[in-house]
């Protein structure tokens, strides 16, 4: 062990840096497993036990590290490495520091918080000190898109912990967040039917169009008051423009602050009907 330098915003800011220009975007999987692999390869160099989880399902893999000390339930520690910045964005928008502000796709949910965590191990360790309940540090690779290789992990190991601690960011003002809101993802599909535009268009059926009502629906759903928020955040549609189109998707995400409000919210959207009844709504 080695005598803790002091703590200074430049160290810290260059291990945040170093994470933030790793570009991690949740379909990258080369990035998020690139940075996975950095990570590791920090904690094993403070003789941390690290798991490698290998990914799938279209998923980068997740990692899981133990501290060298301690046996029984303790201390979770809980992040993700993934964003949902495209690869590329850090060169539209690279990390800098501007005042007491730093800048980078990421930086704020969550690769800072997730840092900070990394480096209070490292503090630990260096100070020649342990506490007393072992820590478990897990990084996920799918949190943006609703953790759905990492839900079992993540429950398994809180199960198996005395308390966990997620390193989300602090909304504004920096008022620490106890609570999250529950999510619902739908996909709305609309099939309508074809026909040219111009000789036949009296005969087709819109999908585009009866999506578009539906659109409209579904976002007049929001509702602050409540807490829901309801976001058609994907469409896709349309075979030619010179086609009536046939068929058309849209995907939707849904906020919800309780269980009451998300049961009655996924009744409404599942129960969706078609303005046109000549096109068919379908939900999922």
């Amino acid at each position: 062990m080695t005598n803790e330098p002091p703590i200074g915003t430049a160290e810290i800011l260059d291990g945040i840096r170093a994470w933030v220009e790793t570009e991690s975007h949740t379909a990258d999987i080369d990035g998020v497993n690139a940075l996975m692999a950095r990570v590791a390869a920090d904690y094993v160099a403070l003789d941390a036990h690290a798991e490698r989880i290998p990914g799938r399902d279209g998923f980068a893999g997740h990692l899981l590290v133990r501290s060298p000390w301690g046996n029984g339930p303790g201390i979770l520690v809980l992040s993700h490495l993934d964003t949902v910045h495209p690869k590329g964005t850090l060169a539209r928008q690279p990390f800098r520091v501007d005042g007491d502000i730093a800048y980078g796709p990421g930086i704020y949910d969550m690769k800072g918080g997730a840092h900070l965590a990394f480096y209070a191990f490292r503090h630990l360790v260096r100070q020649g000190r342990r506490t007393t309940l072992p820590i478990t540090h897990l990084y996920v690779s799918d949190e943006e898109v609703g953790s759905p290789t990492s839900r079992a992990l993540i429950e398994g190991q809180a199960r198996n912990a005395k308390y966990v601690l997620v390193t989300e960011p602090a909304r504004e003002g920096g008022k620490i967040v106890t609570a999250r809101k529950g999510s619902a993802r739908f996909v709305v599909t609309a099939t309508g039917r074809p026909a040219h535009s111009g000789a036949r268009h009296e005969d087709g059926r819109s999908a585009i169009a009866e999506m578009a009502r539906q659109i409209l629906r579904l976002e007049a759903l929001t509702d602050y008051d409540r807490g829901v928020t309801v976001n058609v955040g994907l469409v896709a549609g349309g075979t030619g423009v010179n086609v009536v189109p046939e068929a058309c998707s849209a995907e939707v995400d849904v906020r919800l602050p309780s269980l009451a409000l998300a049961d009655e919210m996924v009744a409404t959207v599942l129960g969706l009907e078609p303005f046109d009844r000549d096109v068919t709504v379908e939900v999922t």
